[in-house]
């Protein structure tokens, strides 16, 4: 069989997208192998031209269903850009299943966002790596989150050690969050190391993934990744980090638009969209829900589909590997010390109870205090609008019985850093007895010597 790979870019409104898809093109060792399809979410000022200055040549266009598909070529390699005006967008997974019925059965998929930059020969990097697990699995992917890096300061902001996903915490609907940490001993490792996650903006397989793993296009940005990563592990997909560095990736995106920009309440009332952002991630929420089995009655009735988990292994399978629970929002030891995840396995799964007794609850409480209410009678700082004596923060976490559960404290410096306009406003990620739920908190403002100078209790919402 060939090389070719099909190359899947879901993009909004994104000024990289140009320089990625030139240096994706240049870096590759057989360009003429690359097909790559675009779902081009764009503002009307936002045109063609970019394209033609750096060098996309042959354009011809067609409009085969509901959106006009624009072709082109540039150094041996087909683009094909599905012309999507920015506020008909219904969310990034709904662009990657619109880029998905494009398929043509080429033999691999590369699914990237657009805002990357590449090693010199990646596809032939990345076919040998797949390859190099067929041995041990008859379905690999590849994937992580790559290492940063900076279109103001490129190449020399760029992190040069290959990159693994690590768990940071539940986000409110239950999602599992990541980030990213460099392969441990990567200069020792031989072949790419298994991997518990999915990365939405970096995941080579064979082309046929595609089709077994389409993208619902319900979702809208989280709880992707984690559906993903359940949806092709229970289908018999065995999940990889990549031993070597292929790719980096800008994580800032500093003054970009961003959907949540565009689709607002404001622009839903305006009747330039039909649904909002809001509106369309809690639809996505409920899915995500629904599928990782976590415990709300109205998700009991959702229909999931072809988006629903597979049968070669179950969703309790997936746990066990992963070292998460969906269900209890807890975490094994193993997971948070960053062990290798065990071999995967169809065997039956341990008892529930054995199961609850390895856990830790994964918390992620958020702090967010409206500084005009604090203590009126302390002068404020006009800069920060906190009291002007002001040397530290202290956020204590409690459970109903009023049992401490976590506490941290700011400094000055730090604390100005997590004020946004008139709110005090971060998070408290931390792990504890899965019986031990947090009520409420309290946030203490300090002096020099440590004396309260005004102190605030609030409820911590029931999470999931």
């Amino acid at each position: 069989m060939d090389d070719s790979i099909f190359i899947q870019i879901a993009s909004y409104r994104d000024v990289q997208l140009v320089p990625t898809l030139v240096d994706l093109i240049q870096k590759s060792t057989r360009p003429e192998m690359l097909r790559i399809v675009v779902c081009w979410q764009h503002a009307r000022q936002e045109t063609l031209a970019e394209f033609w200055r750096r060098g996309f040549s042959s354009w011809r266009f067609e409009t085969p269903g509901d959106w006009q598909i624009h072709s082109m070529n540039h150094g041996g390699a087909t683009l094909e850009l599905i012309d999507v005006p920015h506020l008909k967008s219904q969310g990034v997974c709904w662009a990657r299943n619109l880029i998905q019925q494009q398929y043509k059965g080429e033999r691999y998929t590369l699914q990237l966002d657009s805002h990357h930059r590449f090693v010199l020969g990646w596809d032939r990097l990345l076919i040998d790596m797949l390859n190099s697990l067929r041995t041990e699995s008859p379905n690999p992917i590849l994937t992580t989150y790559l290492p940063p890096f900076d279109p103001e300061n490129d190449p020399d902001a760029r992190k040069t050690v290959p990159t693994i996903m690590r768990f940071y915490r539940f986000d409110e609907a239950g999602a599992v969050i990541c980030r990213s940490g460099p392969v441990p001993n990567f200069e020792k490792c031989e072949r790419p190391v298994p991997a518990r996650f999915y990365s939405a903006h970096f995941a080579f397989a064979d082309g046929h993934f595609v089709e077994e793993i389409p993208h619902d296009p319900s979702f809208f940005f989280h709880g992707e990744e984690i559906s993903i990563a359940a949806r092709a592990f229970t289908r018999g997909y065995d999940l990889y980090h990549p031993h070597r560095l292929v790719a980096w990736h800008e994580y800032k995106r500093k003054n970009c638009p961003k959907m949540w920009n565009d689709h607002t309440p404001e622009a839903k009332e305006r009747g330039e969209i039909p649904q909002d952002w809001i509106a369309l991630n809690d639809r996505a929420n409920q899915r995500n829900r629904a599928l990782l089995g976590m415990n709300v009655n109205i998700e009991a009735e959702t229909e999931l589909g072809k988006y629903d988990l597979g049968s070669v292994r179950t969703l309790a399978q997936y746990e066990r590997y992963a070292g998460v629970s969906f269900a209890y929002r807890g975490v094994q030891r193993c997971l948070l010390d960053e062990e290798v995840p065990p071999l995967p396995t169809t065997s039956p799964v341990d008892s529930e109870a054995d199961w609850k007794a390895s856990l830790l609850r994964s918390h992620d409480v958020r702090v967010c205090v409206y500084l005009p209410s604090l203590d009126q009678n302390e002068p404020k700082s006009n800069a920060l609008g906190i009291p002007q004596s002001t040397a530290a923060a202290r956020a204590t976490v409690c459970d109903k019985s009023d049992t401490a559960l976590n506490s941290k404290t700011l400094d000055a410096e730090a604390l100005a850093k997590q004020v946004r306009g008139n709110w005090l406003d971060f998070r408290l990620i931390f792990e504890g007895p899965l019986e031990k739920i947090p009520a409420y908190y309290v946030l203490e403002l300090l002096d020099a010597e440590g004396k309260v100078l005004t102190r605030t209790k609030s409820q911590v919402p029931n999470l999931p």
